[in-house]
């Protein structure tokens, strides 16, 4: 039998310097439990956002501040 892979996710709103938001960013539970979590997270999201500004053509500000979404 496979073993299944833990694909959970939790949600995060990131606040930029220039005051812009962007709600409920998915990050795998496994990356946001880790160890060094926090810097985890910040990696990831600004992962993402190289993606999207390739994709968009669209520059994102630094990230100011990151938490997670409410339930």
């Amino acid at each position: 039998m496979k073993r299944r892979i833990d694909r959970a996710i939790i949600l995060f709103d990131v606040t930029y310097a220039d005051g812009s938001r962007s709600s409920r960013r998915k990050i795998l539970k496994s990356i946001a439990d880790g160890p060094g979590s926090e810097a985890a997270v910040k990696a990831e999201i600004e992962a993402q956002d190289r993606e999207i500004e390739r994709s968009s053509g669209k520059v994102r500000e630094a990230i100011k501040s990151i938490a997670r979404s409410p339930v």
